[in-house]
């Protein structure tokens, strides 16, 4: 079985162009190998579903690579709105500094009762100032809401969660069983996954940006997120190439029709912390009943394993966590944390998730059994610790104008240009037919089936 486990070897692909994002980790080199991954993966699909006589082979552009781990897209006479709530952000404590992450409601509110502030955000920094950063961590988490102290990386690696996730494979494969793919007669070599059925229930980053790579080589995306639901930050990023769908999972009519548009996807994506699924009754048992011949990929932030293996989290909290915005901070000479420059940890597993579902494609088409995947934040940080920096070059801060497609892309804010793409699979380049939309603007079927 040859069920992803690991990067690419960097003599197995080809590379082009050069630089580097100005950091202490290797960034530039994981972002080209991630690439690499969902590269190798689909040259496998490709040749075990007989798509070429030859295996295709894997060119990855570095400088597009970086680039797409930033916004790939640029508005044309129109702002892209802001990623981050007024209140989020790094604050001092009486004993080192904590990160707030409190773009969603409920985290904000979480944050403000366990310091008795005000949504203002001096009055939040005079707060945080009382406050031992781990007393304050534990009780905003325990209120429900997000946060992360910032610890060196002897102490994550020293920390209870911190040596549960080194025990984490980079991909953990679970639950062996043989499925059987439905025939997609429309795959072809340079568009290998349409016709491919993709239900994400993911948000924010990561997840999503799994599906869009999966759209980008002709997968059926199809997005749900309940009802009101947005991330305006990053949503014109993300939703490219799919559609995205309102379903309140709580209601019997929308959690039936989940189960319906589950029964016929190929291809499952999610990011619920253990139970949630549980908790709306989709059971694995139901999961396998619905769905036998599914590819299932999922993440969390902090590991599957652990005291804070059903703790939430975003990029931003685990670089705080694993030692990453406080190893910046050294690099740089600086006096307060200083974190990637992009959100390094989420793309990368994103395009990891996109490379695990490929991979299970490849061995269910070769008559092989699969497994489930499970990757975490957490445990690509680990990845990006131990990478080495090998590459040479400007540095990579901006995509200039030759870095984006002339093509001119509608999305549902307004007219803009997306970054060229940075990564071949022989006759596969990855391109999109739906321009980036708004939540809750497509119908909850599948486009086949929808006539």
């Amino acid at each position: 079985m040859s069920l992803l486990a690991s990067l690419p070897a960097v003599d197995s692909y080809r590379t082009t162009g050069s630089g580097a994002r100005p950091s202490v980790f290797a960034v530039s080199e994981l972002a080209t190998a991630s690439f690499a991954a969902v590269g190798r993966e689909l040259a496998r699909l490709v040749t075990a579903m007989n798509l070429t006589s030859t295996a295709p082979e894997v060119a990855v552009d570095h400088r597009l690579a970086s680039l797409w781990y930033g916004l790939s897209f640029k508005p044309d006479g129109w702002e892209m709105p802001s990623l981050w709530d007024a209140i989020a952000g790094d604050y001092l404590a009486s004993d080192g500094w904590i990160r707030l992450h409190t773009n969603l409601p409920r985290h904000r509110a979480a944050a403000l009762k366990v310091l008795s502030a005000q949504a203002d955000r001096n009055a939040v920094a005079q707060a945080v100032k009382t406050w031992a950063i781990n007393d304050l961590e534990a009780m905003i988490v325990a209120e429900g809401g997000v946060a992360a102290a910032m610890r060196s990386r002897a102490e994550w690696q020293d920390h209870p969660q911190g040596r549960a996730v080194t025990r984490d494979p980079l991909v953990g494969w679970q639950n062996p069983r043989r499925i059987t793919l439905r025939d997609r007669p429309e795959a072809t070599a340079a568009r290998p996954l349409a016709g491919l059925r993709v239900l994400d229930l993911t948000r924010i980053l990561a997840g999503p940006v799994s599906t869009r790579t999966l759209a980008g080589f002709g997968a059926d995306v199809l997005r749900v997120d309940p009802p009101g639901w947005d991330e305006p930050g990053v949503i014109p990023d993300i939703s490219l190439g799919k559609r995205c769908t309102y379903l309140d999972l709580k209601s019997p009519t929308g959690l039936e029709r989940l189960q319906d548009l589950l029964a016929q996807a190929d291809v499952f994506v999610h990011g619920y912390r253990p139970g949630a699924l549980d908790a709306l009754g989709l059971t694995k048992a139901k999961r396998d009943e619905l769905a036998p011949n599914r590819v299932e990929v999922t993440l969390d932030a902090y590991g599957w394993q652990g005291p804070w293996s059903t703790r939430r989290g975003f990029d931003s909290l685990v670089q705080m966590s694993a030692g990453i915005a406080h190893a910046g901070m050294q690099w740089a000479s600086s006096d307060k944390p200083t974190p990637l420059p992009v959100q390094a940890l989420d793309h990368a597993t994103g395009y990891l998730m996109a490379a695990a579902v490929l991979s299970a494609l490849a061995e269910a088409a070769s008559g092989n059994s699969i497994m489930h995947a499970h990757l975490s934040l957490a445990r690509t940080a680990e990845l990006l610790a131990i990478l080495g920096k090998i590459s040479t070059g400007a540095d990579i801060k901006k995509a200039s104008p030759a870095d984006y497609s002339q093509v001119i892309e509608s999305s549902g804010w307004g007219d803009g240009h997306r970054l060229k793409p940075a990564l071949t699979v022989g006759d596969a380049e990855m391109r999109w037919t739906l321009p980036a939309s708004k939540l809750g603007t497509s119908k909850a079927v599948w486009p086949s089936l929808s006539t």
